[in-house]
């Protein structure tokens, strides 16, 4: 995957929005948003080579949850879609950071913004 010539450089998704990823049953909200890859090279590599995503494109930091748990997730462009569950994300660190849900889109604290 990492060659794809259809992978979009530019962000997709923003801060506060609800997303899910592609392949997995995982979903969270979006904090932050790296323009490309920023983690490290051991991470990029303990993913599958055949599922492995391109470097050049966004990575966004996610707070996450799945059936079992919530944590922190970092993923790929390519790999998130659009939640329209309109559910909220049951991750404890969302009220420290986001006020309400509205139409899939948290909104950040006051204190939050820059």
């Amino acid at each position: 995957m990492s060659d794809s010539p259809n992978i979009c450089k530019s962000p997709l998704f923003t801060i506060g929005q609800v997303v899910k990823h592609r392949l997995f049953s995982f979903r969270g909200v979006i904090f932050d948003v790296d323009a490309e890859f920023a983690n490290s090279e051991e991470w990029w590599e303990s993913i599958p080579a055949e599922i492995r995503p391109a470097k050049e494109q966004p990575f966004y930091h996610l707070f996450a949850e799945n059936d079992d748990s919530s944590y922190e997730a970092y993923v790929s462009q390519q790999n998130l879609l659009p939640d329209h569950s309109d559910e909220p994300v049951n991750h404890p660190e969302v009220p420290a950071l986001f006020e309400e849900l509205k139409a899939g889109q948290y909104q950040l604290r006051a204190f939050a913004k820059h």
